[in-house]
């Protein structure tokens, strides 16, 4: 029996989200259990921001407890929950490691969820040990392995360069003298750190990449995993957040592995100018276009959402993305599209915020 999908929540229906269950033949998988209210500037009333999230933590935990695990691709919120039991109990948590390849905001996260997790499921579990012993030259630099580096070598993007290379080797030495925290096991909760790992779920394989870069090279936001699920000849990939993908060699991993269902998050037009610049978009723009141009003989749809409809002129600004989508016979949508409703950043047409 091939899996399919049930979208559970996502941005285009009004909370931030990139959630999705896949219901395999034995067992059901929810990717990134997680919802977060839409920003002050999103084109909606505030009670309806707030009826939104309540409705995406509600679809969450439901779905929660229909699955036999959880995956966690970042800690964020809008990809894990902290803390309700009723997400985690009696299920395998598949997450991104804390210990290293993650910002510090990300580990403060993760301190106080996996606390939280142990005070409910594992009292007598050990949540913390002594540094892993590796020195921060163990943890190599994951710019050097990046296939694009020509941009960087003058001007502003030479010196990104090098202040991004500080930035990482400042993470490795926090890497290096922190505790190591211990996958959680119990009868009621068992934790799995997924980094680069494969797992079996419900009759499926799910595979979940290195760690990838949150946007562009050195973005300070941290690091995500992607998820990669596949069964009876059907694939599915769900990119977390790669903003588009900015870097090249993430729509590389995209295109190889030829999915079906592709759940591609875009680029966060809504901070252009701000944290996002017009280079950035363009690169994402590309990428999305060969990722279409490469896997046109096997993709099926592409849901393209999270970060890219929190404003209203998302589907102009990706234009080309569209066009050739519907040139090639690709379905293209967001997810609300595929559940038959407008997105709900279209919903309030030219209301004017304070």
């Amino acid at each position: 029996m091939r899996p399919n999908i049930e979208i559970i929540w996502f941005d285009s229906m009004g909370a931030k989200s990139s959630s999705v269950l896949v219901h395999g033949p034995s067992g059901s998988l929810l990717i990134d259990a997680g919802v977060a209210i839409m920003h002050r500037g999103f084109p909606a009333p505030l009670a309806a921001k707030g009826r939104w999230l309540e409705e995406g933590r509600n679809a969450l935990l439901d779905a929660a407890g229909r699955a036999e695990a959880v995956t966690i691709t970042h800690y964020h919120y809008d990809h894990f929950t902290d803390f309700d039991p009723r997400v985690y109990a009696d299920r395998t948590v598949l997450a991104k490691s804390p210990n290293r390849y993650i910002n510090d905001s990300q580990r403060r996260r993760a301190e106080k969820f996996y606390g939280h997790l142990k005070e409910a499921f594992c009292s007598d579990c050990r949540l913390f040990g002594e540094p892993s012993g590796l020195g921060p030259d163990d943890y190599p630099d994951p710019v050097d392995n990046l296939g694009r580096i020509d941009r960087w070598v003058i001007g502003e993007s030479a010196r990104r360069l090098e202040t991004g290379k500080a930035w990482f080797r400042e993470r490795a030495k926090a890497w290096a003298r922190r505790p190591e925290m211990f996958e959680l096991k119990s009868d009621r909760v068992r934790v799995e750190w997924a980094d680069g790992r494969e797992f079996s779920v419900g009759g499926m394989r799910v595979r979940f990449t290195q760690p990838l870069f949150h946007g562009e090279e050195y973005s300070r936001v941290g690091w995500v995993l992607m998820v990669i699920v596949e069964c009876c000849g059907w694939k599915l990939v769900h990119s977390s957040d790669v903003d588009g993908p900015v870097i090249e060699d993430y729509a590389n991993v995209i295109a190889e592995e030829k999915p079906n269902v592709l759940i591609l998050d875009g680029p966060p037009t809504y901070m252009l100018g701000y944290r996002f610049g017009l280079d950035s978009l363009e690169r994402a723009i590309d990428s999305a276009v060969r990722i279409l141009e490469e896997t046109r003989d096997s993709l099926e749809l592409m849901i393209y959402d999270h970060h890219l409809p929190r404003e209203p002129n998302y589907r102009r600004r990706t234009e080309r993305v569209w066009k050739l989508a519907s040139k090639l016979g690709v379905r293209l949508s967001t997810a609300a599209e595929v559940l038959g409703q407008t997105p709900a950043v279209l919903r309030y047409p030219g209301r004017k915020l304070k």
